[in-house]
């Protein structure tokens, strides 16, 4: 049976980790310690968002953030009761309504949005918990920066409504630092601006995982933190953030084939001798050689992406897995739920353990998650 298997110590380490970097810039500019957000969208990253979020808690992280309603739901059907944040902006009432029932802290990012809320919100006792959103430049969910006026005129008409925090999105904080620092000027300017009118943004956060590692001056009163919990950070960080979670599967078959023989899908791979394989009932489908878009890269990232494909095409890059303890390359195409893998001259057996390294957000929803 296929598993997605955390490795509990490393997650720790790295909750340790983080909880250390958000000390770089204390205090924050209301003398508080910088308050961590775990963002436990898509399913916690694929880690299984009730055992990922019950670890976080039992390690000291008391606020949550989710993308979407489905997600907000699911948090609060499992129990949890710490403080949620909903980090897209919504003009659909009846998602507004289900938010605030379950006492799920929206987000504000539009006219649209603040004329549903101040509707909803004259029929209740207590205030509605919010966080307002300012689009710097990612061109999503928010107020567009430029758009002051507007801005202030929706803010000060809200009724009922408690601005517990105010926040912005970078849209490319991995790898564009100067843009970045664009978005964050404009994003204090923004604050400025609401001050100056008698607006108390509450709770200041921009920082995402990225911008986290990398800009400590810019952790203000809060960071969202997701990826870096998994130590998979697209770029180079000086953190000692461990990858927490492999794929485990087992030799299903162990059969010979003759020289010459084909392997795989559009026989993509021909044995050059007599050699013994390894079928692995995993593919593709589990998320094994598969990647998160290339659209989040700059132009030369793009570059050495087609140039790396050019090289495919020539000499294809060895892809390994560790059969009970040993590097074997897999061979031809990998497939939708199997992968084959030369044992030639290694001791391994049918049931053997089969790990392989993967990025959990493209792991089978299906696939058991085992912290251990």
């Amino acid at each position: 049976m296929n598993k997605l298997v955390i490795n509990k110590k490393d997650l720790e380490h790295n909750i340790q980790k983080i909880k250390e970097h958000a000390k770089t810039n204390l205090p924050d500019d209301n003398g508080n310690p910088v308050k961590i957000i775990a963002v436990v969208k898509a399913n916690a990253y694929g880690l299984d968002m009730k055992q990922y979020t019950q670890f976080l808690i039992d390690k000291g992280i008391e606020f949550f953030a989710v993308s979407t309603v489905q997600e907000a739901m699911q948090f609060r059907e499992f129990g949890f009761t710490q403080k949620l944040l909903m980090l897209s902006s919504t003009a659909v009432k009846e998602d507004i309504e289900k938010l605030i029932e379950k006492n799920v802290v929206i987000t504000i990012g539009s006219k649209e949005t603040a004329n549903i809320v101040n509707q909803i919100a004259k029929n209740k006792e207590k205030p509605i918990k919010a966080h307002i959103k300012i689009d710097t430049g990612f061109g999503r969910y928010g107020f567009i920066y430029t758009k002051r006026e507007e801005m202030i005129e929706t803010i000060k008409n809200l009724q009922n409504v408690e601005i517990e925090g105010t926040f912005t999105h970078f849209s490319n904080a991995f790898y564009d630092d100067k843009y970045t620092k664009q978005q964050f000027k404009r994003f204090i300017d923004c604050i400025e601006v609401l001050k100056m009118n008698d607006i108390n943004p509450g709770m200041l956060h921009v920082c995402n995982s990225a911008a986290f590692i990398k800009f400590p001056e810019m952790h203000l009163n809060a960071v969202r933190i997701g990826s870096a919990f998994t130590g998979r950070i697209s770029f180079q960080n000086n953190m000692g953030l461990k990858k927490i979670a492999t794929l485990k599967t087992q030799v299903a078959e162990i059969k010979e084939l003759p020289k010459g023989y084909n392997i795989g899908y559009s026989n993509s791979y021909t044995t050059k001798k007599s050699m013994e394989i390894a079928i692995l009932p995993c593919g593709y489908i589990d998320g094994i050689n598969l990647e998160i878009g290339r659209d989040m890269f700059r132009i030369i990232d793009k570059l050495r992406y087609i140039i790396n494909d050019i090289k495919v095409i020539f000499h294809s890059p060895k892809k390994q897995v560790i059969i009970a303890g040993k590097t074997c390359e897999i061979l031809g195409r990998i497939g939708t739920f199997h992968i084959i893998a030369d044992i030639t001259g290694k001791e391994i057996h049918i049931g053997d353990e089969a790990i392989l390294q993967i990025n959990p957000t493209l792991v089978n929803s299906q696939v058991i998650r085992e912290y251990e």
